[in-house]
């Protein structure tokens, strides 16, 4: 999965270079969906709902404080880590200051895998 971090990328940007960078960045998409590789991709709401703690306090956000909110994400369909990070750099908002995180997706939670290992272990 490809995290895109970074929703003031378009700072002093005129509309005809926004219009360019995103127009570059749906045919970026498009290609590696024709090529098989995007499952799938959306760009994300600025409006942001918190929940947490046991109250489950809801809070209201954007966050000043999260310099690098996640603005979208691509979902893919790749062989190695490596082939995602190729994907990444090739990203065409880097240059203004997207930072694109990768990570791959787990087959199941990494908590409950290792408590069912600890289980095993008890019980052997």
């Amino acid at each position: 999965m490809l995290i895109f971090r970074g929703t003031d990328w378009y700072k002093g940007l005129s509309a005809e270079q926004m219009q360019q960078i995103a127009d570059n960045w749906m045919a970026w998409f498009n290609r590696l969906k024709d090529q098989g590789k995007a499952v799938a991709g959306n760009p994300l709401e600025p409006e942001v709902k918190i929940v947490s703690g046991k109250n489950r306090v809801v809070s209201d956000g954007p966050f000043a404080e999260s310099k690098e909110t996640i603005g979208g994400y691509f979902l893919l369909n790749v062989n190695t880590l490596d082939e995602a990070v190729a994907i990444a750099q090739e990203c065409p908002g880097l240059a203004f200051g997207i930072r694109v995180e990768v990570r791959a997706v787990a087959g199941e939670c990494p908590v409950a895998a290792e408590a069912r290992a600890e289980t095993q272990l008890a019980n052997a």
